[in-house]
């Protein structure tokens, strides 16, 4: 799908049935003055947490863009699985198990239909920059793509054929160049970034002397509330107990440095992108 947004555009990933974190991203567009038509989700809007139908017709109502992720498409299609490419028997794979279960329960019909009608990318021009926004890979929607393996980061950047490639599917926020072209991961909000601390993540791609910038930043929310919310369904404490502690409860899908920076908070990223590239003319300058 083709847009044509004006900036600023804030982008985020993995609302994760996570309600409250959902709400207070929204709160957030709106006191940033960022609209719906400049607003993108990754996908994931249903996963781990305990309001998977509520928060569909949140981002629903809300009318931002959003791309499939594989819970959608599984979702949609009914599966038995998320879809979400853990390894058979490991910790992730038996917790997806449980909440996938859970959340296949509770998401109507006229919610499969709008998932099933979701895009899998969507792409844009910032001046001369393209951008493409997908979920994962590039042609696989639930692979991991992560800052430290920089031979994957490179083979999807070139299957992207973009100037900047935002995704989502991994679960930590970072900004990554290889060579000319970038890689954005915003991050998500449902789930903390296995940081040691319970904040989302989200990102704003803006005007900035003459080009672009890109950037992270932390979303500050109800966190016990989604907790204890989830609790309360009686599944997936192990995920309760994360969003909290800010600890995955398995790192089974992490590469070695990624796992290593475990209950390491993160910093916030800036990245300055294509001065040279951007018609500084056809964008819209916002404040930080």
């Amino acid at each position: 799908m083709r847009l044509h947004p004006k900036l600023p555009l804030l982008v985020f990933g993995g609302p994760y049935s996570n309600l409250r974190a959902l709400q207070t991203m929204r709160a957030k567009a709106d006191a940033l003055g960022i609209g719906a038509s400049q607003t993108i989700c990754t996908g994931d809007v249903v996963a781990y947490c305990a309001e998977p139908e509520e928060t569909v017709a949140l981002i629903r109502a809300w009318g931002c863009h959003v791309v499939s992720g594989n819970c959608e498409e599984q979702l949609a299609a009914d599966a038995d699985d998320c879809g979400c490419g853990f390894d058979d028997g490991t910790a992730c794979d038996r917790l997806s198990k449980d909440w996938y279960a859970f959340a296949r329960a509770r998401v109507s019909a006229a919610s499969r239909r709008w998932m099933a009608g979701l895009p899998a990318h969507l792409e844009f021009k910032l001046g001369d920059l393209s951008v493409r926004v997908i979920h994962g890979g590039v042609r696989q929607t639930n692979r991991f793509v992560f800052a430290s393996e920089r031979t994957i980061l490179a083979e999807e950047i070139d299957a992207a054929g973009a100037g900047i490639v935002i995704s989502g599917h991994a679960g930590v926020p970072f900004i990554e160049r290889a060579g000319e072209r970038v890689w954005f991961n915003p991050g998500v909000i449902g789930m903390p970034a296995n940081d040691g601390t319970a904040d989302g993540w989200y990102g704003i791609v803006e005007a900035d002397a003459g080009g672009l910038k890109l950037s992270t930043h932390r979303l500050v929310y109800d966190a016990a509330g989604a907790a204890r919310a989830l609790l309360a369904t009686g599944h997936s404490a192990a995920y309760a107990a994360a969003l909290t502690s800010g600890l995955w409860p398995s790192t089974d899908v992490l590469p070695p440095a990624e796992k290593a920076a475990t209950g390491l908070a993160i910093a916030r990223s800036v990245m300055h992108v294509g001065a040279d590239k951007v018609a500084a003319a056809r964008l819209a300058a916002t404040a930080d």
